[in-house]
């Protein structure tokens, strides 16, 4: 995201122009740090010094802005173009030669600007030298380290875009599921030719509404799911009539607001009317759900016949797969899904850390 359209608040620190004066700081701090403390370089040219206090004190204190000139030279341009590019020959004969710049410039000063004698270079070199590395070193640190908090972020914001993305795509794969096995609902009260036909309809209506419109937002009260639920439950029931044992228990906390992901729960009951039901001997299905302590605990129930011959369609397992993917992307280690076959029934248990 560009400096410019980042928002206003919360990132001040991270602003180009707090930035830039942060860095100033520093620098008038390590800069000015020996002569507040009222230190006295330990120049190579003792013998010097009472003559030319003052010229050295000049000498010091421009030589000392050449250290921030290296310092962002091999910050932005040596260490990203070569060191991190593994061209370590190229990179350390630069920073020979960028010494060499700087043993140059002290040199032009000692000399021709302040007119101080017997300039020896190995001295000024050996006396330069660790301040040099040191700069070096800080600042391929700071590089480094900068590069990897951008790469970092950048990871993380191509992970949000990309788990909204992924959300956003096995949302719209569970809305088409849902609207085919009410759209059989209908048929099969068309063919019965069921007075409950009408307001099936408009339960319908009312159920779409409620999925296109209200489940764009990333969670929803559990109130208003739980409703959703039992208006799917009920339209099943007005297919099946007393032919399917529908037993269900639809708890929550009247003094307590939760919220939960839209369409989260639905599957596992689409899967227990889809596949409960077919070719077995007594169907039957149970849906609990209550919470606990802020835990949401749900279980679906149904009796299934494994060897039946049944011929699945398309579209079957696509709301379990979904909402297991949907579970493990959103709640993480917040869940607990476990799902049983055991003799004639499959058992689809749920706890859901709410909070």
């Amino acid at each position: 995201m560009s400096e410019s359209r980042q928002p206003k608040t919360g990132i001040w620190y991270s602003r180009r122009w707090m930035i830039i004066l942060t860095h100033v700081a520093v620098w008038v701090i390590v800069l000015a740090l020996p002569y507040l403390l009222n230190s006295h370089h330990d120049d190579p040219r003792p013998q010097q010094a009472g003559h030319y206090e003052r010229e050295f004190f000049y000498l010091s204190f421009f030589t000392n802005f050449l250290w921030p000139s290296a310092f962002y030279l091999n910050a932005y341009v040596l260490t990203p173009k070569l060191f991190v590019r593994k061209k370590y020959a190229a990179y350390v004969a630069l920073l020979v030669l960028l010494f060499a710049a700087i043993m140059s410039i002290d040199a032009f000063l000692f000399i021709v600007v302040f007119d101080i004698p017997h300039f020896n270079l190995l001295r000024g070199s050996i006396f330069h030298l660790s301040t040099f590395v040191l700069a070096i070193a800080i600042s391929t640190a700071f590089r480094l380290v900068k590069d990897r908090m951008a790469a970092d972020r950048a990871a993380q914001q191509k992970q949000q875009e990309n788990l909204k993305t992924e959300l956003s795509f096995l949302r719209s794969q569970i809305n088409p599921h849902f609207i085919f096995n009410i759209l059989n609902n209908l048929v099969a009260l068309e063919r019965m030719k069921s007075p409950e036909l009408g307001p099936t309809i408009l339960k319908l209506s009312s159920l779409m509404q409620y999925m296109l419109y209200e489940t764009d937002e990333g969670k929803v009260p559990l109130s208003m799911e739980v409703e959703y639920l039992g208006s799917y439950i009920d339209l099943q029931r007005q297919r099946f009539g007393e032919k399917v044992p529908i037993c269900v228990s639809l708890k929550t906390p009247p003094d307590g607001f939760y919220e939960i992901e839209p369409m989260l729960l639905i599957p596992f009951v689409e899967n227990a009317f889809k596949h409960g039901i077919g070719l077995i001997e007594q169907p039957a299905i149970y849906i609990d759900l209550h919470v606990q302590a802020g835990v949401l605990f749900f279980q679906v129930k149904n009796k299934y016949n494994a060897a039946s011959p049944e011929v699945k369609d398309k579209g079957s397992g696509i709301g379990l797969t979904n909402v297991k993917r949907r579970l493990n992307l959103l709640y993480g280690r917040q869940q607990k899904l476990n799902i049983n076959r055991d003799q004639d029934w499959f058992t689809v248990s749920l706890e859901l850390n709410l909070h």
